[in-house]
């Protein structure tokens, strides 16, 4: 079997054996690689010939990007083939004129925002992993980021995709058109379902004017209605130039400053509730003229306790260090537990309140949740460290997270995709003849079942 994928990629194309198991399985290189041997095709037509073996030989296939999943999505067993798509990272092309840039699966986000800039273009979609995430990982699971708000998720920025299906077909849908209404949107099959239903190989994807100003603060609530008052009046002031609204809970906020002493406090701790304010434009000294005037009105009519703005670049990266500072939180708080979820921004005080008092009533007053997020398009992302841990530490912390979210018309997901970790809380966020249509269109597409098995349904 090896020596007939040997035979399409290449020695330097398939690892087996021991070599297998050096490989990483996530992020934080905590797991090693347990598939059967990792595949790594060089471009859409070997692609396609592996799968036509695996589909023929009932061979189950994982693909991986660059393993910056929060949910379990690359997870393999030992009877699994990874396809590894670390060598399709190109830029193919850029139009400049149609403003829009032909990508492989395996690029690097990082890569995407530097070629765009280089024409004075930019991607809209900017994550905190840029430097690890591929595009072929960010549209399966339809990725948000920081910039959501303004410019929405990765489903607004592909307007075309190429993709395998699992028996191997090649479903080329390169659509570079902003209006094209020719029959299905094809390309909606492959966005957010986890390699599920296809492999994404090829994509076009979307670019922007790139911004001449940005402009950024760091400003203080003494409650959560301050908070929101404040974004909806930013809102309005600032319109489509508002790119992002970051906010971080008082004790997110005091452990990755004082508590931790990784970074400098910007402003003084004690507040209950900190946000990120960014705007970008294009005339830099209206735009920062017109930052500075709406924060000094803010500040003068008291919609905030304390504020600083960016006085330079060095200043918005410092603030942008706290709040992307994943690795911070995983050193400070392991052993953990971290989620991703949506609901009404009206329903998030309440549901960080009660959520902070179950994990109190169920681990003890050591344990600590910790909360931000991206709160202008309703996500926030929550850390528990109960203190203990045992088997079913884990279970048990999803039962408090996940459970509330149905009566609020929550999502257990709001950007990082559902994998292994959260595929037994779906029916929190969908119906059941949802999830019946889900799997109709698995069985339709993936008849075998060879794709990503055991990940979303």
């Amino acid at each position: 079997m090896f020596q007939q994928f040997i035979d399409i990629l290449g020695e330097n194309g398939v690892i087996h054996g021991d070599e297998v198991k050096k490989r990483p399985a996530d992020w934080v290189g905590s797991s090693n690689c347990n598939a059967l041997a990792v595949l790594r095709p060089q471009n859409s037509d070997e692609l396609s010939q592996i799968m036509k073996i695996c589909h023929s030989e009932n061979l189950k296939v994982v693909p991986a990007g660059g393993l910056t999943g929060l949910v379990h999505g690359t997870d393999c067993q030992n009877d699994e083939i990874q396809i590894s798509f670390e060598r399709m990272n190109k830029v193919i092309s850029i139009d400049t004129v149609g403003k829009t840039m032909l990508v492989e699966a395996g690029c690097p986000l990082q890569k995407i925002h530097e070629a765009a800039n280089e024409h004075g273009l930019m991607y809209a979609i900017d994550l905190g992993a840029r430097g690890s995430c591929t595009i072929g990982g960010n549209i399966s699971t339809n990725a948000g980021g920081n910039q959501v708000i303004r410019y929405g998720m990765t489903r607004e920025q592909v307007l075309g995709l190429e993709a395998v299906l699992a028996d191997g077909t090649i479903v080329s849908s390169l659509n570079s058109l902003l209006k094209n209404n020719a029959g299905y949107d094809l390309k909606q099959l492959f966005i957010g379902t986890e390699g599920t239903l296809g492999l994404v190989t090829k994509a076009i994807i979307r670019l922007y004017p790139k911004p001449v100003s940005t402009n950024c603060a760091l400003v203080a609530f003494d409650s959560f209605n301050q908070l929101t008052e404040f974004f909806g009046l930013v809102s309005n002031a600032f319109g489509g130039a508002l790119s992002s609204f970051e906010a971080m809970w008082g004790n997110h906020y005091e452990l990755l400053t004082t508590r931790s002493n990784r970074h400098a406090p910007p402003i003084a701790i004690g507040a209950p509730y900190y946000a990120i304010v960014e705007t970008q434009g294009f005339d830099e000294e209206k735009d920062s003229e017109n930052f500075n005037q709406v924060l000094e009105n803010l500040i003068e009519n008291e919609k905030l306790i304390d504020a600083t703005i960016c006085q330079n670049q060095t200043q918005r990266e410092a603030i942008w260090k706290i709040r992307e500072d994943i690795i911070g939180l995983y050193q400070l708080l392991a052993p953990l537990a971290i989620f991703d979820v949506s609901m009404p921004i009206v329903e998030m005080e309440n549901y960080d309140k009660n959520l902070k008092a179950a994990i109190k009533n169920e681990f003890g007053d050591a344990a600590e949740v910790i909360t931000w997020g991206h709160i202008g398009d309703c996500n926030l992302h929550i850390v528990v460290s109960p203190k203990v841990w045992n088997d079913d530490t884990h279970r048990k912390i999803e039962e408090h997270v996940y459970s509330p979210l149905k009566p609020l018309n929550g999502s257990i997901s709001a950007e990082h995709g559902i994998g292994v970790e959260k595929r037994d809380f779906l029916w929190v966020s969908r119906n059941e003849n949802e999830i019946s249509l889900m799997r109709t269109l698995k069985s339709a597409l993936d008849p075998k079942g060879i794709l990503n098995m055991g990940k979303v349904i």
